[in-house]
């Protein structure tokens, strides 16, 4: 056997491996962001009781907080994450935002647990801009989608193990009213339950902190004397501004999509216990197994089929894919609160979180694709501030204050729902049909002015 010829198809499987590794680590970081974040959403009752706050109050809990950390400190984290090492910064950034989650548990206000859900807002604002970042150096761009893909579904494993776990330590804690801990006092379940999902994230920064290692940043532009440029925050502005029609689109578009899927995931778990009379217990594995399901093969088909339209020649192939989503998911996601009986609500919601899935790939395919090496991780972060003021902070407290302000009834949550998921996922289809055209017309300048 020639060893000489073998060794680089070794080393080739030995690149694979790790990048997907890689991919997997992240995914694994990604479950426990959003574990952290939605299980505030099935202990909604609870927690309003103990703390004394109202609908729109637990609103701002659930996404105004993580919408400011953004505001303040989303860029600049990014801008970092185009200079130095990207595992270390997502490392660093898990760490943070699993003592945050378990601050969580000790909060005995309003505004303690909102200070602590601004802490746990540091999650997807270290995490994602990085990772992307780092799968844009890893991949080419045909198999780009399928990596992000991968890499998303963990957003809903995550959403589905925060309600089964959830649902798990309030039947198990159901006819316990506190348990006497040391230094802490008093827990009530829905404290212990904070604490049971942040601190293992801590396990999972060392991991990425020891194992990952930067990956080399690839198309990176060089000047004269052969040095890469640098980059300032004002450069990602320009580039921006170059493409405003593009980015305009695509932010606005895909953030009024994640409007849609975010009023679903806060609020579906407090819809169906007003509604239905289901238990947190029961609405938590119902939701669980809905999002492990229907979400996570959501997110898998969307990044299949944006890597499947790029191999058929379409430039515009991730956001197509974020207008087939919206227009396959604005119907049942509107009807699902509307219908009279729980079996066919949730068979309608089955397909609604589904199509909801399509923009986590897609829309973070579509930056990689269109933005230089060094301003990726900048413009992937100027996109989740975007997406969460307006998905996440503006659409979970519309619902509310449609149901405390407008129909002044918990019961009628539903209802506010359905009016803003609608209102949403028109504008999200018009803004990312036009975003098409724009966007094959902003890759073929950037074709165009590196050649």
């Amino acid at each position: 056997m020639n060893i000489e010829a073998v060794t680089p198809v070794v080393l080739k499987q030995k690149r694979y491996l790790y990048e997907w590794y890689v991919v997997g680590l992240c995914m694994v970081a990604y479950i426990f962001s959003f574990v952290d974040r939605q299980i505030l959403a099935l202990m909604i009752e609870p927690i309003k009781a103990d703390l004394q706050i109202t609908d729109t109050q637990f609103s701002l809990l659930h996404g105004l907080a993580f919408s400011l950390f953004y505001a303040f400190m989303g860029m600049p984290i990014a801008y970092l994450a185009d200079r130095f090492s990207r595992p270390k910064i997502i490392a660093l950034g898990v760490v943070f935002w699993s003592f945050a989650t378990a601050a969580c548990g000790v909060s005995k206000n309003f505004l303690q647990m909102f200070l602590a859900r601004i802490g746990v807002g540091v999650g997807e604002a270290a995490l994602s801009p990085s990772a992307y970042s780092m799968f844009s150096d890893l991949f080419p761009k045909e198999k780009l989608g399928r990596a992000v893909g991968i890499y998303s579904i963990g957003s809903f494993v995550g959403g589905g193990i925060a309600f089964l776990v959830g649902g798990y330590v309030i039947d198990l804690l159901k006819n316990t009213q506190a348990i006497e801990l040391p230094l802490l006092g008093a827990m009530r379940a829905w404290q212990l339950a904070f604490f049971l999902v942040g601190l293992p994230g801590v396990l999972v920064g060392l991991l990425i902190w020891l194992t990952v290692r930067d990956p080399a940043r690839q198309g990176i532009k060089a000047d004269k004397h052969g040095a890469p440029t640098r980059v300032s925050m004002l450069d990602c502005l320009r580039f921006l501004r170059r493409h405003r029609q593009t980015f305009f689109c695509h932010y606005v578009g895909f953030s009024f999509y994640a409007m849609a899927l975010y009023s679903m995931m806060s609020w579906t778990p407090a819809y169906y216990m007003r509604t239905f009379g289901m238990s947190p217990v029961d609405a938590g594995y119902m939701l669980g197994i809905v999002l492990l399901v229907a979400n996570t093969t959501g997110v898998f088909f969307g990044g299949w089929l944006t890597d499947h339209l790029a191999k058929r020649g379409y430039q515009d192939a991730a956001m197509r894919t974020g207008v087939i989503g919206a227009i396959g998911m604005v119907v049942p996601a509107v009807l699902f609160t509307q219908v009279g009986t729980l079996l066919l609500s949730v068979g309608l919601l089955v397909p609604a979180m589904f199509f909801a899935s399509f923009p986590m790939p897609t829309s973070a395919a579509a930056m990689q694709i269109l933005a230089p090496n060094q301003l990726r991780a900048q413009v992937s972060a100027l996109f989740l501030l975007v997406s969460n003021l307006i998905g996440l902070g503006l659409g979970t407290t519309l619902v509310a204050m449609l149901t405390d302000r407008y129909f002044g009834s918990p019961a009628a949550v539903g209802m506010s729902m359905s009016l803003v998921i609608a209102v949403a996922s028109l504008l999200a289809i018009f803004l990312l049909g036009k975003g098409c055209t724009h966007f094959r017309q902003s890759v073929q300048a950037e074709q165009s002015a590196n050649h």
